[in-house]
């Protein structure tokens, strides 16, 4: 093949991805989160897939803390601003540019923190400025940094997120937050204004979070352990009669403030959301008889304790086939017809799809120290067709081909991220991100074939990790008794190294189709 006729090739695969899914396409990220007792391990676990439209590009940085000058603040995309600390912790920072909620954040506490969006009934922006449920603009896009930046637990960023929303109330339309640590995970979910409910997930049971509210009439809002609010919620419901306290039925956020349906969706014809049913029948072990009789439950206990690659088989799930049950043993490999791909089919219990940009999967560990028992399992691009790699909150630095060559200081600010560099979203054979996605876009062109090659590769390389897994970390573990410094360079050469060896993979991989194989 000639070599125009290659880059030819090369540039259109890039940005296939665009045509199949536009900008305009639905955000459609997803949840799973486990309870410590419903762990394989007692570990917290959380899972999060990172999906949006359009062509994009994730860096993945290592930030350090950072010391601030009396009197310091932090500055909001919509023109309010709020007092800074004199110190913010470092963390590792996913970081979708030019999308204002996709960004990732995991801090030295072992904290992570990441969103779904769930949109809310409420009056317009304009509106809710006009009578003060917006603040100096509101805020958005900085809320996460803001909770990573300064949470040592999990509660405690929920109360930080809240002491935010209180103050500048919420600029766009609904959103739910997971926040975890490797004791406890919450899920705050977060209505345009002041309005937010945050439920902490039982220890023995599991979340599964897709595009719908799910906090309903379990969380007791006297049951101040476990449920957090804003104040005045349910009068506020009732102000607007989205809730009548008369009617002797508990308050649910999710039905006072979720809006009605379209009509002859699956959640209008089925009374359920189809991620979450499906999802859910999963943790199960069975199906849930459709349609539903009521809405399905906050969380779920599992047939068996889950494990990190239960959940990312969850994630790397593509939902059932318009017409079909699912066969909930499979996976990935769900009811495809020859040379169709996933992505392009119309099942409607999709979770992994050609929108992704990461899944990351936190393993979260209270009986090791943070910088060794708190990691988070991530892939580039769909799951399906890509591959774990683990990153440990002690490690500080990131590979080079893992991120754009940006100074930190200048990828922090607000118009930078917005308004990135001419370049950023064009392919870049070096740089991690758009090889993984080249090689999602390369299996889509005949997934039922080489999709099968491409996993017994990946899968190969995930075993020899989670082999490797107990002796890296029984070194570590005796390293960061004699020496912090060198424990955390040991973790980042850990992490850098299986870094590098996937990409190396999956270059390699690129390679081997292009060869016609």
């Amino acid at each position: 093949m000639q070599p125009d006729a290659k880059k030819t090739i090369t540039s259109l695969l890039f940005f296939l991805v665009i045509i199949m899914f536009p900008v305009s396409s639905v955000f459609a990220c997803f949840a799973v989160v486990v309870g410590k007792d419903a762990s394989s391990d007692g570990s917290v676990i959380f899972g999060h897939l990172e999906q949006n439209g359009g062509l994009r590009n994730m860096s993945y940085f290592f930030v350090p803390r950072m010391e601030h000058k009396p009197g310091s603040v932090v500055e909001l995309r919509r023109g309010g601003t709020y007092p800074q600390v004199p110190v913010t912790y470092s963390y590792l920072w996913g970081k979708n540019t030019g999308v204002e909620f996709g960004d990732g954040y995991f801090n030295e506490w072992g904290v992570a923190i990441a969103s779904d969006a769930t949109p809310t009934r409420e009056n317009s922006y304009e509106e809710l400025v006009a009578r003060g449920d917006i603040t100096d603009g509101g805020i958005g896009y900085k809320l996460r940094r803001i909770v990573a930046q300064r949470a040592r637990t999990a509660r405690e960023g929920v109360e930080i997120a809240g002491d935010l929303l209180d103050r500048f109330g919420y600029a766009t339309t609904g959103r739910t937050y997971v926040i975890a640590d490797a004791d406890e995970a919450w899920v705050l979910a977060v209505a345009k204004g002041k309005t937010w409910i945050a439920q902490r997930v039982p220890d023995n049971e599991i979340v599964l979070l897709p595009n719908v509210h799910i906090i309903g009439p379990e969380a007791d809002l006297a049951d101040t352990e476990n449920v957090i609010a804003s104040k005045g919620l349910i009068e506020y419901a009732s102000l607007r009669d989205w809730y009548d306290p008369a009617s002797g039925e508990p308050f649910s956020f999710r039905e006072a403030f979720s809006p009605d349906p379209p009509v002859e969706s699956f959640l209008h014809e089925h009374g359920v959301d189809p991620r979450q049913w499906f999802s859910q029948s999963l943790v199960k072990g069975e199906l849930i008889e459709l349609p539903a009789d009521a809405p399905l439950p906050f969380s779920v206990k599992p047939d068996r304790k889950f494990t990190i690659m239960d959940v990312v088989n969850i994630m790397r799930s593509h939902g059932h086939i318009e017409g079909q049950r699912p066969d909930i043993e499979k996976g990935y490999r769900l009811g495809l017809s020859d040379n169709e791909t996933p992505h392009q089919q119309g099942g409607k219990g999709n979770i992994c799809h050609g929108r992704t940009q990461e899944l990351v999967v936190y393993q979260l560990r209270n009986w090791m120290p943070t910088k060794i028992g708190s990691l988070a399992w991530r892939t580039l691009a769909a799951p399906c067709g890509s591959v774990l790699v683990p990153w440990y909150s002690g490690i500080t630095e990131v590979p080079k081909p893992y991120h754009k060559q940006w100074d930190i200081e200048e990828a922090l600010k607000i118009n930078f991220h917005f308004d990135p560099p001419k370049g950023t979203f064009e392919y870049d054979p070096e740089n991690a991100f758009d090889v993984f996605k080249r090689l999602e876009n390369i299996i889509d062109l005949n997934y039922t074939e080489n999709i099968v090659k491409v996993r017994n590769e990946w899968d190969s390389f995930e075993h020899d990790q989670f082999d490797l897994q107990p002796s890296i970390e029984k070194v570590a573990m005796e390293l960061i008794k004699e020496d912090m410094e060198l424990a955390e360079k040991f973790l980042t050469g850990y992490s850098g190294y299986r870094a590098m060896k996937a990409l190396e993979k999956a270059k390699n991989l690129v390679n081997y189709f292009n060869n016609g194989h």
